[in-house]
């Protein structure tokens, strides 16, 4: 018996010992993530670093004068091969490859002799991995030991279109798109000066997302790009998918309901905020970017208020921040007054209400909520149902369902037209992000005012004020200009709630350096 343990622990050691030998083996093949000179070994290493991967490819060929050389070409299915694998970037260095002899192929790939200035040499299979899925082919040759990143087709992606949000009656209808290098190049397109530098960061632990931020080097605070960059070190994540996820990753104050980001999908708008000295974010497969640092006063403003005259401008402008103020407190408004304070109101005024009324069995707060509700319910409908049809859902079911619910005495008319005022008013905010704040806050003043009339609207709105007195991006007052002007001199207020004439606007917002803030001289 104890000649059978004895076996039995010796027979187990010993596999114990194999599996460890066998282990530390892979681990050490593992470890040593040098490209070697071998095709034969740089292959299989590459086989087995991609293996179970149907869509990734490996295609083996012969070049040199005699043919003598093997090479492998490695690359996403669809992102090369085929016919356009011939007439692609690779295929013609192949193809120049196949005029020299063995030694003159090594002598000119060593040099770069050919002067393919888009080739990467990586020395690692790491390095290769990650260079074949971004979307490139990489080539392995017998004899080398380096792996070439060449340019290819890239991974598919939608074309520059029309922006859908951020409409303009003026300027530029370009859009970004879903592809980083693209949108850089939007942004470049607009601004020619190699002050504007781009940094590239890889974002995602497995997802690997390509992440650039665009500022002008001599108009940024060297402080405002160290702290975006400490706080996108600042997390880990298995994949980013979109510049959203980002954004709430790397705001502030997450609580807060107004966005610490600018969002945009226009590459004016992108070279504007550049040009004033902020950053620019751009996440791979997102086609909205983020600017940073951003204030109330910059979601109001848009690309055309600088390319039309200042009166029309100013006029938005105006527009606008009454738009932002209403969409927030108009149904609150209107239950503090007529449910506390209708001696306000004028007699006739007053008769009208109460007539339309009649015959209601709820009591206000309750309509303003079902026709709250009711809206908001329809505005998500029309953005998940396709195109048009979304469109008209949203205004013929609101005028069916306004309809139906006056003439069933469910609601009165009076809260229709407000209710109807309130998401008119929403829309005509600009930015989608910082109009959705309002939406929210909307239900804060509706129950505040409920509860304590117009003092309660009061005491909403202090709170409201208060927290945006104390909501900083990146260091800027959200509530610039309106506090702290003197910091610029009060120039910032000339484009604010008016826009004064252009040659008037001589100098830079807060966001840029101070000593670097004249950006309009007359010359002389």
């Amino acid at each position: 018996m104890q000649q059978k343990e004895e076996k039995i622990a010796g027979h187990t050691a010993k596999h114990i010992a194999g599996h460890t030998a066998e282990h530390t083996t892979e681990r050490n093949a593992e470890y040593n993530d040098e490209i070697t000179t071998s095709l034969q070994e740089n292959a299989a290493r590459f086989q087995k670093i991609f293996s179970g991967c149907a869509d990734i490819k490996m295609r083996t060929m012969k070049i040199g004068q005699k043919q003598q050389i093997a090479c492998m070409a490695a690359y996403i299915e669809v992102t090369g091969g085929g016919a356009i694998f011939e007439k692609s970037l690779v295929g013609r260095l192949l193809n120049e490859l196949c005029h020299y002899n063995e030694k003159e192929v090594y002598e000119r790939l060593s040099q770069n002799a050919l002067g393919l200035s888009d080739v990467t040499p990586f020395d690692t299979f790491s390095d290769a991995a990650a260079g074949l899925l971004t979307g490139d082919t990489i080539l392995f040759i017998d004899g080398y030991d380096k792996a070439l990143k060449i340019p290819d087709k890239g991974y598919p992606s939608m074309g520059i279109s029309e922006v859908n949000s951020e409409k303009v009656i003026r300027g530029s209808n370009e859009g970004f798109t879903e592809s980083v290098k693209a949108n850089t190049a939007l942004v470049r397109k607009r601004i020619r000066s190699p002050k504007v530098k781009v940094k590239e960061k890889k974002i995602g632990l497995r997802s690997k997302t390509n992440v650039d931020l665009m500022y002008m080097e001599d108009l940024i605070y060297p402080g405002v790009l160290e702290e975006v960059e400490k706080r996108l070190d600042g997390f880990e994540i298995d994949g980013v998918l979109d510049s959203g996820i980002i954004e709430q990753l790397t705001e502030e104050k997450w609580y807060s309901p107004f966005p610490q980001f600018q969002t945009t999908q226009r590459p004016d708008r992108a070279a504007m905020a550049i040009l004033e000295g902020r950053v620019v974010l751009i996440a791979d497969n997102s086609p909205i970017a983020l600017i940073l640092p951003t204030d109330y006063n910059s979601f109001i403003q848009t690309s055309d208020d600088y390319y039309n005259r200042w009166e029309i401008a100013s006029l938005g402008r105006i527009l606008r921040f009454l738009a932002s103020f209403f969409a927030m407190t108009l149904p609150g408004l209107y239950l503090a007054v007529c449910n506390f304070h209708t001696q306000i109101l004028p007699t006739k005024l007053l008769l009208s209400f109460a007539a339309a009324r009649q015959g209601v069995p709820f009591p206000g707060v309750v309509e303003v909520l079902l026709m709250e509700l009711s809206f908001e319910l329809l505005r998500e409908a029309g953005v998940r149902l396709p195109g048009a049809m979304g469109n008209t859902i949203g205004i013929v079911g609101g005028l069916i369902i306004g309809q139906a619910a006056v003439e069933a005495n469910l609601v009165s008319p009076i809260v229709v037209i407000v209710v109807a005022f309130t998401a008119l008013c929403s829309f005509a905010v600009p930015n989608e992000e910082f109009a959705t704040a309002f939406r929210i806050l909307k239900f804060f003043f509706i129950a505040m005012c409920a509860w304590l009339g117009f003092f309660g609207f009061l005491m909403a709105l202090l709170a409201v004020l208060i927290h945006l007195s104390h909501l900083k991006s990146f260091g800027i007052p959200y509530l610039m200009p309106f506090v702290g002007a003197d910091v610029t001199d009060y120039q910032d207020e000339r484009d604010s709630l008016l826009r004064l004439p252009l040659y008037q606007l001589r100098h830079r917002p807060v966001f840029a350096r101070r000593h670097n803030r004249l950006r309009l001289r007359r010359k002389k």
